[in-house]
């Protein structure tokens, strides 16, 4: 009997897309097609890639408001946001399109004489993408586009959530004219998923999503000698020094926390603040969240939809009971949003004030639309609470001192540190992970190198 996927919308319980999960025949037939198209694509020169990715992002720009729609009903997010997704996936996209023939043109040492010498970047060949539903595009686009401009094929498992993320960009690179084969979208089970990683076929693994999924990624492939990229989890702290704009500081962060109802991996999920400017800080965070119209993410005015399941909810409800019956103080009554029921999807923000780090909720990712506060008294206190916890994607620190915002950022422990901004992917930077955040890199020149294989050169000249 054929496996079926279901996307149950948030916005109302219903089932809104069903497929059919891939079986053996189809997945095998998948890797045979993409062996043979990757003699193609790899023939091909960088300039002639860059045209038919660059037709691709024209395609799914077009659709904006289509796809912005499709979003919302997937998973949630309030339609007047969606679309800024689409714009963030452009951005990267044509960056990395623009910055492909230098990031991987041939290196060549200093010249030699009687010698001719450089080191080559080939193309590894298949590279297997699973990709989660919390930015579906703009997670799913920092592994796919580099890959293909560097000469792989790939093939995509998008999360059951957003399936239709999939066979949209299987749409776009058939419109802009990509040989079969090169790209190709699958609906898998977990078990369907890791059978393909043992495949010979594959080699490199780009995972986002959980520890947890990368620790089964790692264990997929762990008899064989291919590299993974793991972006994996966030406890993203911030720090508002007693210099920080706190106008700019409040506005940034209760973005930071609260935006995509808080489902982000780099969102701020724990907020340090200097004692001398606490009290203000504070004060302006609460009123940002009471701001917030939680409610059906249809409507223009809704700026906070539902987390993406009623269990993802009631977890981050436990995370904040669990605080509450050990001190902690809640600042925002749920009560007050009448949307917000328990065993239901639609969550009211919460700032948590009186936490400490023997609460989960100040340890634990949360992945919703809560955050915790606490008052330090200095920039080592601060350091310290941030680098206390098991993952380190990202950092932010709000400050007046560009100076010292570098001599603090050297301490922590993160992968991107922001200053005066957070919760932001810029695709000429590296992005990458310290701790449980995962290993490897995407974006940039250097997201290029785990998706392809050095190989030197060596050329004597005999007279």
């Amino acid at each position: 009997m054929t496996e079926i996927l279901r996307c149950i919308s948030p916005i109302d319980g219903r089932v809104f897309v069903e497929r059919p999960l891939a079986d053996e025949v189809e997945v095998s037939s998948a890797l045979e097609r993409s062996v043979t198209a990757g003699q193609v694509w790899r023939a091909m020169t960088i300039g002639e890639r860059q045209a038919i990715l660059s037709r691709a992002v024209d395609f799914i720009a077009m659709d904006r408001k289509e796809i912005a729609l499709e979003l919302t009903w997937q998973m949630g997010r309030p339609v007047r946001q969606a679309g800024g997704e689409i714009n963030g996936f452009e951005e990267r996209a044509r960056h990395m399109i623009s910055i492909a023939p230098e990031a991987l043109a041939d290196i060549k040492p200093l010249f030699q004489p009687g010698f001719t010498r450089f080191i080559r970047r080939e193309p590894l060949g298949l590279v297997f993408v699973l990709a989660p539903w919390n930015y579906p595009y703009l997670t799913a686009v920092n592994s796919i586009w580099a890959a293909l401009l560097a000469g792989n094929t790939v093939i995509l498992k998008h999360s059951h959530q957003t399936p239709l993320c999939a066979e949209r960009f299987a749409a776009a690179f058939a419109q802009a004219g990509m040989p079969e084969g090169v790209f190709q979208p699958l609906h898998l089970s977990h078990d369907g998923a890791a059978a393909l990683m043992r495949d010979e076929a594959v080699d490199f693994v780009a995972f986002t999503g959980s520890v947890t999924g990368g620790r089964a990624v790692q264990e997929a492939i762990g008899d064989r000698f291919v590299g993974a990229g793991l972006e994996l989890g966030g406890k993203d702290p911030a720090y508002v020094r007693h210099d920080a704009d706190i106008a700019h500081a409040i506005e940034n962060l209760a973005d930071g926390a609260f935006f995509n109802s808080g489902q982000s991996c780099c969102g701020i999920e724990r907020i340090y603040v200097h004692e001398a400017v606490y009290d203000d800080f504070v004060a302006g965070l609460i009123l940002a969240a009471r701001n917030y119209t939680l409610g059906d993410p249809r409507r223009e005015e809704t700026s906070l939809g539902p987390m993406v399941r009623a269990e993802a909810a009631d977890f981050v409800r436990g995370q904040v009971a669990e605080a509450i019956s050990a001190g902690a103080v809640p600042m925002v009554d749920p009560k007050s949003y009448r949307a917000s029921r328990e065993g239901t999807p639609f969550m009211a923000p919460q700032v948590l004030v009186g936490v400490n780090h023997s609460m989960r909720v100040m340890r634990e990712e949360s992945f919703g639309p809560v955050v915790g506060v606490m008052k330090v008294s200095s920039d080592e206190a601060a350091i310290t609470l941030m680098n206390d916890s098991d993952y380190g994607l990202s950092a932010a620190i709000w400050t007046g001192d560009e100076d010292a915002a570098i001599a603090i950022g050297e301490q922590v422990e993160t992968g991107t540190w922001f200053m005066n901004r957070c919760d932001y992917l810029d695709p000429a930077l590296a992005w990458t992970g310290v701790k449980n955040s995962g290993r490897g890199c995407s974006l940039s020149a250097v997201g290029f190198e785990q998706l392809t294989q050095p190989k030197s050169f060596h050329l004597r000249t005999v007279t």
